[in-house]
């Protein structure tokens, strides 16, 4: 109490207490909100943002993806880091800004100096020191007594001064706490989008390896399904060249035989040639009865029996979709009521 009344009594240590209340950057006394840095100096917000946008020209706002930035305090020069919440990220100094209001406090109920006192238009040489409840606006006695707020009702002045100062001050807070709500929720707002876009990565790429294995799966199956075809081809292909290598030695015995028979026609001398022609004879037949080799059927190189339908493998593949969520419905739900409310 004798410190304040010391103050109140003597201009220089008010003066001396502004003055430290007073911001670097704009020079003036701080405004609410005010940070305070790493370093223990104090800033308002707004000069505090400013400076930091200035030094961060990139940095275009909190819901950036820019992870954060960096600034020199202006009366130490200390470095300040800050993280993507900007400036809004710093804490406030919650001292200093009562600190403030009761300076204003005590600054706006002292005496004003002679010339300082509003006076009133209507009385030139009279101050105001009433307020009229019915017009709501503070005027003189003159005014009250014989002007034109003789028939209303008045009030002391400090007193209806008191009423609506501590009101403006109960608005300020309630609006300081709003924004702590606001901030507190936009705060929450993006780490749901930091989450959101986490998470996203993380579905696609859990997407990306259910496919990948699909496709791999796929490609086993073709592999498999190729194979046995090749090995059906062999087999066929085997088989037909040993008919193509039978068919040749019957055509080459048949060739030698044909010319056995056709030098043996030539022979002019009966006795020579009844000697072998019997024998010859009976060799052509015989040939040409039991040298019939096996045929392969009609359609026999057709591989029409590894023909595959995929039809159904695309129609799935078409009605491929995510798997409906029962908890992200109660969720929505759950969001339309908060909102509702």
């Amino acid at each position: 109490m004798d410190l304040q009344a010391g103050i109140l009594q003597d201009g220089s240590p008010m003066e001396s207490l502004e003055k430290q209340l007073i911001c670097p950057i704009c020079l003036e006394m701080f405004s609410k909100p005010v940070v305070i840095l790493p370093c223990q100096h104090n800033l308002c917000r707004k000069c505090a943002n400013d400076v930091f946008q200035a030094a961060n020209p990139y940095w275009q706002s909190r819901g950036s993806l820019i992870s954060g930035g960096r600034f020199r305090c202006p009366s130490c020069r200390h470095e300040v880091l800050l993280d993507r919440h900007g400036v809004y990220g710093l804490q406030r100094n919650l001292l200093v800004e009562n600190i403030i209001d009761i300076y204003k406090q005590e600054c706006s109920s002292r005496p004003l100096k002679k010339g300082e006192h509003p006076m009133c238009k209507e009385h030139e040489d009279e101050r105001i020191n009433i307020y009229c409840v019915t017009c709501e606006v503070p005027t003189c006695s003159m005014c009250k007594v014989f002007g034109a707020h003789k028939d209303c009702e008045v009030a002391p002045l400090q007193t209806v001064f008191q009423g609506q100062k501590t009101e403006l001050n109960n608005c300020i807070s309630m609006l300081v706490a709003g924004n702590d709500r606001i901030q507190t929720i936009i705060s929450q707002l993006e780490d749901s989008c930091q989450s959101t876009e986490e998470n996203s990565e993380a579905a696609k790429r859990e997407l990306c390896a259910r496919f990948d294995a699909l496709a791999a799966l796929l490609e086993e199956k073709k592999a498999e399904l190729l194979q046995r075809i090749s090995q059906e081809q062999a087999d066929k292909t085997a088989f037909i060249q040993s008919l193509i290598c039978q068919y040749k030695e019957q055509l080459e015995k048949s060739s030698r035989l044909v010319e056995t028979a056709i030098q043996a026609a030539e022979e002019t001398g009966g006795a020579a040639f009844l000697m072998n022609a019997k024998q010859l004879i009976k060799t052509i037949v015989e040939a040409s009865k039991g040298g019939r080799l096996d045929k392969i059927e009609q359609g026999y190189e057709s591989m029409d029996a590894f023909s595959v339908s995929l039809d159904h493998l695309t129609e799935a593949v078409h009605a491929l979709d995510f798997d409906p969520a029962e908890e992200d419905e109660e969720y929505f739900d759950g969001e339309e009521e908060e909102v509702e409310e």
